[in-house]
This record gives C-alpha cells, sequence and structure tokens, in this order.
C-alpha cells in the first residue's frame, strides 16, 4: 500500500512489491495471480464465502434480506483509514476497476442460483437472467455505497449508503 500510495497503482510493479515484501517474482506470483489480485484478494475464494452465506441464510428469508446480509459480511474489521485508502486505490486505478467487474460478474453466477429459488423462479440448467439482474443490481448497490462512503472520507454510515441504495430501487 506504501509503494501504491507514493506512485500510483498503475506506475507501481511487480519486481518492486516483490522487492519491497523481500521476495522473488516468482514467489509474488505464487501467492498472486495478479497485481490486482493482490489489492482485492482471492476472487473466487471470497466469492464462495458470500455464497456460503447467502446459502446458509434461512430458506423463508427474502432475496433481499438474504443478499443483504451475505454482502455485509464482507465489512472489514480493520483499520478504517486503511478501509478508506484501499477503497480510493480501487476507484482510481482503471485496472482495479476492471478487475472488481470481473469479480462481479463471476459472483453473478456463484450467488444466482440461491436467489432464483428465493425469488420462487424455477430451476434451470444457467441461471435466470432475472436472477442474474437482482444480484447485479444488489452489487451495483454496493458499489456505489461504497462509492458514496469513500467520497465522504469515511464518514458516512456504509450500510445505511447501501440500505438507501436498495431502498431507491425498491421505491
Amino acid at each position: 500500500m506504501r509503494l501504491f500510495a507514493e506512485q500510483g497503482f498503475d506506475a507501481t510493479t511487480v519486481d518492486q512489491i516483490a522487492a519491497a515484501a523481500g521476495i522473488s517474482r516468482r514467489s509474488f506470483f505464487h501467492y498472486f495471480g495478479t497485481k490486482e489480485d493482490l489489492v482485492l484478494g482471492d476472487v473466487a475464494a471470497l466469492g464462495e464465502s458470500v455464497r456460503a452465506e447467502l446459502e446458509a441464510r434461512p430458506a423463508e428469508e427474502s432475496a433481499w434480506t438474504a443478499i443483504r446480509a451475505a454482502l455485509m459480511t464482507l465489512q472489514s474489521d480493520g483499520d478504517p483509514a486503511d478501509d478508506l485508502a484501499h477503497a480510493r486505490l480501487c476507484r482510481e486505478a482503471p485496472s482495479l476497476r476492471a478487475r472488481k467487474l470481473e469479480k462481479y460478474l463471476y459472483w453473478q453466477d456463484l450467488l444466482a442460483p440461491d436467489i432464483q429459488r428465493r425469488l420462487g423462479l424455477p430451476e434451470t440448467e444457467e441461471p435466470d437472467h432475472r436472477a442474474r439482474a437482482f444480484v447485479a443490481t444488489a452489487l451495483t448497490c454496493l458499489d456505489v455505497a461504497v462509492e458514496a462512503w469513500t467520497a465522504s472520507g469515511g464518514t458516512r454510515d456504509l450500510v445505511r449508503l447501501f440500505d438507501d441504495a436498495v431502498a431507491a430501487l425498491r421505491a
């Protein structure tokens, strides 16, 4: 994060990151597929975690209630200043924004089957487009809430921002 703060994400090389961490370039790629993964984490594992949380919700819970609860498990228990720096970095670096979009597309496929069931839609081989749209909307609400939280310097309540975005859609 120090290198990214000093030089910017795109200007910081994997070689510089590896050197600062005291590891080889090869070791870096053993742990991270890309520089973006260093910042965003393991997209697949994180998505699986959210899916497990979603599927663990009570069966009778509405789709919105269940996905909200699952997404709220993503909240950091870390230092708010670090969270804000991370959010700013993700907002400012085009390659991170693109990787986040890829993450959300992947998550649509992971989360849509449970949402499809909660919406009372028939089971299909591929997730129903309505369930995928639902998940995409929830993820967009999360993204917009994080953007507003970041723009406020971390002063606004992130959960409230998410809830407000969802409420606007449901109105």
